[in-house]
C-alpha cells in the first residue's frame, strides 16, 4: 500500500476564472514556503450565471485533474464552485477518489469570522448571481450566528469591469455605485460587506469610497490564507504531504497568452502559464 505521507505535493488553488489569483497572492504572501498549483478553467467561465448540475461537473473535473498532478489539497477559490459543487464533492465523490485528500471553500472561513466583524448583526454579501442565489452565505452564517440577518446583492457587472481591465476606469463607478446603494437600501442596520466574488478586491477602492465610513468592507484572500494556516496546524497530517519549495505554478484551459495578460491585472506581476486540457 502506498503511504500518502511519502508523496509531498503542491496545493491545487482552482478557480473558474482569474479571481481566485486574489485568494492565491494571500496565500503566498501568508505561507509564502509552500507550493502551489493554479488551475483556472478559464475557457468555460464564467461560472456564475450557470446551473448546479454544470458547475458540480466542472468543478469536480478541475478537482480530479489537481489531484492527479499530486495535490493533496485543493481549494475552491471560487464562490461560485464554493456554493454550488463544494459540498457534494466533500461529501459525495472524494471517499471514492481519495478518501485522504481534501477539499476546502471560500464560503465557510468567510462565514466563521463574521461573528468578530458586525457590531448589528446584519451582513451585506456583494457576489455572483450564482454565489446570491445560493443562498450559501446565509446558510453558514445561520449555522454560526443563529441570530445574524444576511442581506444580499448580485453584483453581474463587476467581474466583467474587472477581466475588461476597467477596475480603475470611470465606467466602474456607475455600477459600484449601483449596486451599494441597492444593497444599502435593503436595510439600514448594514454594518459588514462581504465582497464574496474573488474578482472584487480589485473594485475595492471604489466599494470603500461609496460605501458609509462607518461599515466594514470585507476582502476575502487574507481570511482564507489565515483559515489554511490554522487548518495545516490542526492537521499535521495534510500539512505533512505538502510540498516545501516556495515554487508557484500556472495553469489554463483557455489561450496561455490571453491569460498572461489578465492575470497580470491581478497579480501586478508577469507569470508562466501552460495550457491544460481537464477532461
Amino acid at each position: 500500500m502506498i503511504d500518502n505521507n511519502m508523496h509531498r505535493g503542491p496545493i491545487g488553488v482552482f478557480d473558474s476564472g482569474y479571481g481566485g489569483l486574489t485568494i492565491l497572492k494571500e496565500l503566498r504572501k501568508k505561507l509564502p514556503e509552500l507550493d502551489y498549483l493554479y488551475l483556472g478553467d478559464n475557457a468555460r467561465a464564467p461560472y456564475g450565471s450557470r446551473s448546479y448540475d454544470v458547475v458540480y461537473k466542472f468543478t469536480l473535473e478541475a478537482v480530479k485533474y489537481l489531484f492527479g498532478r499530486g495535490c493533496p489539497l485543493v481549494i475552491l477559490a471560487c464562490n461560485t464552485a464554493s456554493a454550488k459543487a463544494l459540498r457534494t464533492i466533500q461529501q459525495n465523490d472524494l471517499p471514492a477518489i481519495n478518501p485522504a485528500n481534501r477539499v476546502l471553500g471560500v464560503i465557510r472561513p468567510t462565514a466563521e469570522i463574521i461573528g468578530n466583524l458586525s457590531s448589528s448583526g446584519t451582513i451585506g454579501i456583494m457576489g455572483t448571481e450564482g454565489t446570491v442565489n445560493s443562498g450559501s452565505y446565509d446558510m453558514e452564517v445561520a449555522k454560526l450566528f443563529p441570530s445574524f440577518k444576511v442581506v444580499s446583492q448580485a453584483c453581474p457587472m463587476w467581474a466583467p469591469i474587472v477581466e475588461n481591465n476597467e477596475a480603475s476606469g470611470p465606467g466602474a463607478d456607475y455600477f459600484v455605485d449601483k449596486y451599494v446603494r441597492t444593497l444599502l437600501s435593503q436595510d439600514s442596520t448594514i454594518d459588514t460587506i462581504v465582497l464574496a466574488c474573488t474578482h472584487y478586491p480589485l473594485l475595492y477602492p471604489k466599494i470603500r469610497a461609496a460605501v458609509p465610513s462607518s461599515v466594514k468592507v470585507v476582502n476575502q484572500g487574507e481570511i482564507v490564507a489565515d483559515s489554511l494556516a490554522d487548518y495545516l496546524r490542526r492537521h499535521p497530517e495534510m500539512d505533512s504531504r505538502i510540498a516545501r519549495g516556495g515554487r508557484c505554478s500556472y495553469l489554463t484551459t483557455e489561450n496561455p497568452d490571453k491569460f498572461n495578460d489578465l492575470a497580470r491585472i491581478f497579480l501586478e506581476e508577469p507569470v508562466e502559464v501552460d495550457h491544460v486540457d481537464i477532461l
